[in-house]
């Protein structure tokens, strides 16, 4: 294989991922010419609905898996918290990246943190997850739905639409964006627990054992472990972008992985959360352990009323 060609969206962070990628890949294979291939989403088309009432994060992948299919492209490079946690049939997940940041952050021109935004403070986000966290913390802030690239949704936080924003702070990091504001403060895992994923890239490949085996040199076990341990807490709850549910495993220097998980409903009134301890040698049942518990706690049902709201 001389040439590999990665689909991507065309925004600026979905683009320093591909480029990220692409270099890597590379740096691994000498003499690989690596192209990108621009590709329009739904997801990018639609901006003005918020994505829980449109078909969720799926959104952002459709077009480019349906251009893999149709052999225009070897693979992809996908923030894996927009993953579904089922991936289609000959469209492997083939390797997840080291993590950035798994956090979320708060981004503002006038408040240092989440304490101190005022009273009735205008705050933007379009994951209800994030929305359930902040109204469990702060029943009085006003959450309005922000879509559009992350130049857009800085663009309408400096213009005074919103007191805060909130966004994954890898996409911050990995853009240089963190000083574009006056105030960049990363959410603490005990404030607000992050969507699966987060912080990690994903690498779909089409069928073939050479691209495969390739990009799976680029995969990070621990990160890996973590996600796995995440996006089957997810499955078995059979919850995605329609419902809130945050949950996050970390592998600890000792080999031991702690899990935490929240869910609830979007206004922040009912919310159930829980963690989980385990050997890393555990990871294929512990989001799993994780997710029946909850499930033992009447999640199913708390879940089905979200969805219903």
């Amino acid at each position: 294989m001389d040439k590999l060609i990665i689909a991507t969206r065309g925004s600026k962070l979905a683009m320093w991922q591909a480029e990220h990628i692409k270099a890597r890949l590379e740096a691994i294979r000498p003499g690989l010419n690596v192209e990108l291939k621009i590709v329009i989403t739904s997801g990018d088309r639609i901006q003005d609905v918020a994505l829980s009432k449109i078909g969720g994060k799926g959104l952002f992948l459709k077009e480019i898996e349906e251009a893999m299919l149709r052999g225009e492209a070897h693979m992809a490079v996908h923030s894996l918290k927009d993953v579904p946690t089922v991936m289609p049939k000959g469209l492997p997940l083939a390797a997840i990246t080291q993590r950035e940041d798994v956090r979320d952050a708060m981004l503002s021109e006038k408040y240092e943190n989440l304490n101190s935004l005022p009273h009735g403070a205008v705050v933007g986000t379009s994951s209800l997850r994030r929305k359930m966290q902040l109204l469990l913390l702060r029943p009085d802030l006003v959450i309005k739905d922000l879509r559009g690239n992350v130049d857009t949704r800085i663009r309408k936080l400096k213009e005074g639409e919103f007191d805060a924003i909130i966004l994954a702070a890898a996409g911050i990091n990995r853009l240089g964006l963190n000083g574009v504001v006056q105030y960049f403060y990363p959410i603490m895992l005990s404030e607000m627990i992050p969507s699966m994923g987060q912080g990690a890239l994903g690498l779909q490949t089409i069928e073939d054992k050479e691209v495969f085996d390739l990009v799976h040199e680029l995969n990070h076990k621990s990160t890996e472990i973590e996600v796995t341990i995440e996006r089957d807490f997810v499955d078995l709850l059979e919850g995605g972008c329609h419902v809130p549910i945050g949950v996050n495993a970390s592998v600890l220097p000792d080999g031991t992985v702690f899990s935490r998980c929240t869910l609830g409903l979007p206004n922040g009134l009912e919310i159930l959360s829980d963690t989980l301890s385990g050997v890393h040698e555990e990871y294929m049942t512990l989001g799993k352990r994780l997710a029946q518990q909850v499930i033992d706690k009447g999640a199913h049902d708390l879940l089905e009323r979200a969805n219903a709201m």
